[in-house]
């Protein structure tokens, strides 16, 4: 696990258009509701973790095997300006290629993401997970995430639960 840079950015986005595909098909959503025959979510996807690599705000950190990028994990200051940057650090995404599933690199990601919260001296992650993608929320749930009550609308009329993590005390 490193520190992603811009180099990283190709194999970040198939990381995450993978593992997207993968949790929203499991949700119920058809291949055609995911299609992007002009290509333009991919590029949009591109270009918004360019912008998350070049962020004060971000860190990004990338896991890797053989060369490769199979996992990814984005974190920082709560997107909602309503939410106390001094005390919740936000986990954006942590994605892990399908392939690599249940091979513990979910878990390492995740690992990084409570030493960012540590070290940062943040009592409180929060995140936002989409309701039918139960696997991440059995593998939040697991690492003892619990539901905040707080909700936004996601597709297909489902929507994103937004969860909360008590960091471990500061070292």
């Amino acid at each position: 696990m490193r520190q992603a840079t811009l180099v990283d950015v190709e194999g970040i986005v198939e990381v995450h258009t993978q593992a997207r595909t993968a949790y929203y098909i499991a949700g119920g959503l058809s291949a055609d509701d995911l299609a992007d025959p002009a290509q333009t979510q991919t590029q949009q996807r591109y270009d918004g973790w360019a912008r998350a690599l070049q962020s004060p705000d971000r860190v990004v950190k990338c896991a890797t095997q053989d060369g490769k990028v199979v996992g990814i994990l984005s974190m920082g200051r709560p997107n909602s300006p309503t939410i106390d940057a001094r005390t919740v650090g936000q986990l954006y995404q942590i994605h892990v290629i399908p392939s690599h599933w249940g091979n513990g690199i979910g878990a390492r990601l995740h690992t990084s993401f409570v030493d960012y919260l540590t070290d940062s001296f943040l009592p409180t992650g929060l995140l936002e997970v989409w309701e039918r993608n139960t696997r991440a929320q059995s593998f939040y749930s697991k690492l003892g995430w619990k539901p905040d009550g707080e909700r936004r609308p996601g597709p297909d009329g489902s929507d994103y639960v937004f969860l909360r993590l008590a960091a471990p005390a500061a070292r």
